[in-house]
């Protein structure tokens, strides 16, 4: 499915990615060996919450560079003004956040069918949790066939988060996905 991304954003990344890696406080420490590994044309997606406002930019910017000269495409969590401000291609939040008629890349986090109707204003959706995660231990999950079914709604393109790694995403059959653990070297696991 074909969306319209910002001119920055179909120069860099004419397609949306299919695998997107996620930032997160236990996986800080594999994040550049994750980014060197992530094939060309990924995605990465920053949200580092648990830094003070200076470091998580000082963060990003390290990051970011690798991602780039792996031509990888790079949404921070936060508004789209923070995300022109550090050089990011977009952002990543709640549906609730996004904002229509702005360029970048636009991702929302869903989780119920209701959270996918408000996400038609994002380029793609994240729809979890799929599987059992280490980010919401002993949490409901959608499992294969929920996650298709409510993936059939969505109006936008359908990224797979919760459990994710090369793995499931074969057993689940879907091409977009993202990780947070299953993308990065198993070190503290």
């Amino acid at each position: 499915m074909a969306r319209c991304y910002s001119a920055t954003m179909r120069q860099r990344h004419p397609q949306l990615p299919t695998i997107w890696l996620i930032s997160d406080a236990r996986n800080d420490a594999g994040l550049p060996s994750a980014l060197v590994r992530l094939p060309r044309g990924g995605g990465f997606i920053y949200r580092h919450y648990h830094l003070p406002p200076a470091e998580r930019r000082a963060r990003f910017t390290a990051l970011a560079r690798i991602a780039r000269a792996r031509g990888i495409a790079v949404v921070i969590a936060g508004p789209m003004a923070k995300a022109r401000a550090w050089g990011a291609d977009g952002v990543y939040g709640a549906a609730s956040m996004i904002t229509p008629g702005v360029a970048g890349l636009r991702l929302a986090t869903v989780h119920s069918l209701r959270e996918m109707r408000r996400a038609g204003r994002a380029d793609a959706v994240l729809l979890s949790p799929v599987f059992p995660t280490r980010s919401h231990p002993g949490g409901d999950v959608l499992g294969p066939v929920r996650f298709r079914r409510m993936a059939h709604h969505s109006p936008v393109p359908v990224i797979a988060l919760g459990g994710m790694n090369a793995r499931q995403a074969r057993r689940l059959g879907w091409a977009r996905w993202a990780a947070i653990d299953g993308l990065t070297p198993a070190a503290g696991r």
